[in-house]
């Protein structure tokens, strides 16, 4: 079943399923949406579950953030959609960026379980060439406008974020390009030993964009944590496994 919900000027779109006691948030990554994460919604979904598959602010259907948000501002969101629902002690499931969120919420709220995903949050080791990047723009920003005037300047700087970003980044409106290169800096490290719920890591061994080092930090940082992996899959684990990834999540999930 398809719903909106409005909270602080933010129209969310999510897709909800059955009827059971255990509440289940799904999360996308950046640059998705719901029905990207329907296999493990899917996977989550059975009579004991009601399933809350959201296409976060944003991203699918629902509308863009009035400023540009960081995760705890996102975090705060999720925490607000809980509080209208009447959803409590939900269990989590984070893909990529959406881990992000899961992570912070589990940090400060009651939650059953967590099922991180490919989970972003991790500070990830930057070779030298992205500092001289980083900078060299930084530079530009502050002399190509004095150089070319205001209006070229700018033209100037939109074109050399078009060929530098990632294909999310140049994808992306002008507001999530802001929120991207926010949210993407946000080490959420310290925030791992808070997490008190049982936590499953369901990872690709071939995965570029979140590497299996910051899962084992996870698994390590978590105080109840375990880690699968799949050694030929990628950032998308769970699409690229899908039938494996389902049978891990609903043994996870069944009742002790």
């Amino acid at each position: 079943m398809e719903k909106t919900i409005e909270i602080d000027g933010v129209n969310m779109r999510y897709d909800i399923e059955g009827c059971g006691q255990q509440p289940v948030i799904v999360m996308h990554g950046w640059g998705c949406k719901a029905s990207t994460v329907a296999v493990l919604a899917q996977a989550a979904a059975g009579s004991a579950t009601t399933v809350y598959n959201l296409d976060l602010p944003g991203f699918g259907a629902s509308t863009e953030p009035a400023d540009v948000w960081g995760v705890d501002r996102y975090t705060q969101f999720i925490e607000e959609f809980c509080r209208r629902l009447g959803i409590a002690d939900p269990v989590l499931i984070g893909h990529s960026f959406g881990g992000r969120i899961a992570i912070m919420f589990a940090s400060r709220n009651k939650t059953s379980k967590v099922i991180l995903v490919d989970a972003a949050g991790i500070k990830p080791r930057r070779p030298l060439r992205y500092y001289v990047k980083v900078y060299t723009f930084k530079a530009a920003k502050k002399i190509l406008p004095l150089l070319l005037g205001k209006s070229r300047g700018n033209e100037a700087i939109d074109r050399m974020r078009g060929k530098a970003g990632s294909s999310d980044y140049r994808q992306a409106s002008p507001k999530m390009r802001a929120i991207m290169s926010r949210v993407v800096n946000e080490d959420l490290t310290g925030l791992l030993p808070s997490i008190k719920a049982p936590a499953l890591l369901i990872w690709g061994e071939k995965d570029t964009a979140t590497p299996m080092r910051d899962a084992r930090i996870m698994e390590r940082l978590i105080p109840d944590a375990g880690l699968v992996s799949y050694p030929e899959a990628g950032h998308y684990s769970f699409l690229d496994r899908p039938a494996q990834t389902a049978a891990v999540i609903k043994s996870f999930l069944k009742p002790e």
